[in-house]
């Protein structure tokens, strides 16, 4: 299992029908295999998410947060890890709003 406690990432990249922007950051917090983390950004007031990490180091997540728009909106995320040559994390994520729209998207993490 992969260890995300105290690590930073930043997005690279994010589908046009995401919230979050390219300057945020994560701080993720784990013990045993439950992460949180609380975030900000140009788009979002404030969000948390809390996910469970399985044996390969892959995230099972949940998120909600209030958008610049005064609106609460939730949806469900799965990570992928690649552990890159300098030994820092990328994760690949598929994301799906449980509000608004419904609709899918990916992104892609790096950590700082």
């Amino acid at each position: 299992m992969i260890n995300y406690d105290g690590k930073i990432f930043v997005p690279l990249s994010n589908s046009e029908n995401g919230e979050v922007d390219l300057g945020m950051q994560f701080k993720y917090q784990q013990t045993g295999n439950l992460l949180t983390s609380e975030y900000v950004g140009a788009n979002i007031r404030l969000g948390h998410l809390i996910a469970l990490v399985d044996e390969k180091g892959g995230l099972d997540m949940r998120y909600h947060q209030v958008n610049d728009r005064g609106e609460i909106t939730t949806g469900i995320c799965r990570s992928t890890p690649e552990i890159l040559p300098n030994g820092k994390i990328r994760l690949y994520e598929k994301w799906q709003w449980t509000s608004g729209d419904l609709s899918e998207g990916d992104s892609i993490l790096e950590e700082l």
